[in-house]
């Protein structure tokens, strides 16, 4: 099992947090974007709880079509409905003495989470047909890349059952919070995808490259680019130059054009090559916007900072209020708070 490992500050927290709650039996409710880690962590949790000798299981509520997520998740007996012809165990059942991970619970339709809360509030589970109710025993960890927030004041989300799921809150932060472990990762996935012992090993300058990009899919990406690379180049000492163009995530393709240049910027340049730049671009009325020497993304990167900065200085700090001001949802805002290193 992939562990959660690392020693960023965020990490370091979450695991000092993981050791705390992994001993009792309180439900926990983790938020992260998809490819984060979500069930890694509530698996880790699992092992380290006294309900390891059990069994954990995990349903993707978004997973699964509406019409059967009944079935899956409180079993049916005999004769319930067409095609019922035997009794099945639900997956809460299936949990009895272990852990239920219910992953992307913010997709759960609002007929399932009325049922799920007296799941929650009475431990007992009512499959589909039957008339007598099955007690269980069973740790609930749920998980979501949403908004819970927002899913509630929409009417997407009862606001009971969320409580009852978030005694205790966990934050998983994207692997983009997380670049100094970065190399870390590479080194595990590299060991664990390796035949015969022998990892790829990457050079330097792709390591920085890969610690440059934002992996938008997370430590899931990540683990399946290091294993194309394994794939590839069994053993071998690889650089960023040597991977085909379509075998790279399109936002590390530029970086390579970008080492590309910088070998190319030994060559001896024209006199004037900047000005003739400014001069084409003001023949065609444009003018630079901000530092010239930085790029689209970083100019933007540098504006947004600036803004959330300005209007937490005119609130007093105040997230929330900053976020209504700014038009975005809380959790984005301080996901970019943390980002920008903006206190």
């Amino acid at each position: 099992m992939q562990p959660i490992f690392g020693e960023g500050k965020a990490t370091a927290e979450l695991l000092e947090l993981m050791k705390k709650i992994a001993p009792t039996d309180v439900s926990i409710f983790v938020q992260g974007e998809s490819g984060s880690g979500k069930e890694v962590l509530a698996r880790q949790i699992h092992e380290m709880s006294e309900r390891s000798g059990k069994a954990f299981v995990a349903v993707n509520c978004g997973a699964i079509p509406r019409d059967l997520l009944e079935s899956e998740l409180f079993g049916h007996v005999k004769g319930a409905f067409t095609g019922a012809i035997a009794d099945r165990q639900g997956k809460i059942v299936a949990a009895n003495g272990g852990t239920l991970f219910l992953d992307e619970i913010g997709d759960m339709p609002l007929e399932m989470q009325v049922k799920l809360l007296r799941v929650v509030q009475e431990r007992v589970v009512d499959p589909v047909g039957s008339n007598s109710s099955v007690e269980i025993d069973v740790r609930v960890i749920s998980a979501t890349h949403r908004s819970i927030e927002d899913h509630i004041s929409q009417g997407k989300f009862r606001a009971d059952l969320f409580f009852r799921l978030n005694v205790v809150p966990l934050y998983l932060p994207p692997l983009r919070e997380r670049i100094e472990e970065i190399p870390k990762f590479i080194d595990y996935f590299s060991s664990l995808y390796s035949e015969d012992n022998d990892p790829v090993a990457l050079e330097d300058s792709f390591v920085r490259a890969i610690m440059n990009y934002d992996w938008p899919g997370n430590i899931r990406e990540l683990s399946n680019f290091i294993q194309r690379i394994s794939v590839l180049f069994p053993g071998e000492s690889v650089g960023l130059n040597l991977i085909p163009q379509r075998m790279l995530p399109v936002g590390l393709q530029h970086l390579v054009d970008q080492q590309v240049g910088e070998v190319d910027d030994d060559r001896p340049k024209m006199v004037g090559d900047d000005s003739y730049m400014e001069i084409v671009m003001s023949a065609k009325g444009l003018s630079a916007i901000g530092d010239s020497n930085l790029s689209l993304k970083e100019t933007l990167n540098s504006l947004e900072k600036e803004m959330i900065r300005r209007v937490l200085d005119e609130v007093d700090g105040n997230v929330s209020m900053c976020a209504r001001i700014l038009k975005v949802q809380r959790t984005t805002l301080i996901e970019r708070i943390r980002k920008y290193s903006l206190s």
